[in-house]
C-alpha cells in the first residue's frame, strides 16, 4: 500500500542529514499518516489513510 494520503496527496520527499561537519546523505521524509474509518452514502464502513494535517482540516470544516 502506498503512503499516499487519500485526500491530499501527500506522499514521500526526499531531503538530506546534515551533519555538523556538513556531510550530506540522503532521508526520506514520511507523511503523517492516520488510519480513519468513513461512513459511506450506502452505510459500508471504509478504513483509508489521512494526513494527521488533512484530517485536521477535514474536522475543523464540519
Amino acid at each position: 500500500m502506498a503512503r499516499k494520503c487519500c485526500f491530499s496527496g501527500k506522499g514521500p520527499m526526499v531531503g538530506n542529514h546534515v551533519s555538523h561537519a556538513n556531510n550530506k546523505s540522503k532521508r526520506r521524509l514520511l507523511p503523517n499518516l492516520r488510519k480513519i474509518k468513513i461512513k459511506l452514502e450506502d452505510g459500508t464502513i471504509v478504513r483509508i489513510r489521512v494526513a494527521a494535517s488533512t484530517l485536521r482540516t477535514m474536522r475543523k470544516k464540519s
